[in-house]
């Protein structure tokens, strides 16, 4: 089970940086972009971590508050939540 949530926390991670630079070169390009709903909802499941490095490395959304407020924000409520179940199976961080 850990190893399982482990490659899908990795997998979700590589996918929030993706849809980041994919983003952002859209937005060079002025093409279709990926919604921000979109971009919000890879790090709500856990693409967290990749979407705040994207932001930071591709120089992107860096302007808008509820991105640099809210990535950083959702990340924080993630970890808080996987040190409280990991304290309730006994794997005290």
């Amino acid at each position: 089970m850990q190893k399982g949530l482990l490659i899908y926390l990795i997998i979700m991670n590589l996918v929030g940086l993706a849809v980041m630079a994919m983003d952002k070169s859209k937005a060079r390009h002025h093409t279709w972009r990926i919604s921000e709903k979109t971009l919000f909802l890879v790090s709500i499941l856990g693409g967290s971590a990749g979407t705040w490095v994207g932001m930071y490395l591709f120089h992107h959304k860096t302007k808008h508050w509820y991105f640099v407020v809210g990535m950083p924000l959702i990340l924080i409520l993630q970890i808080c939540i996987a040190a409280l179940i990991g304290n309730m199976h006994g794997f005290g961080m």
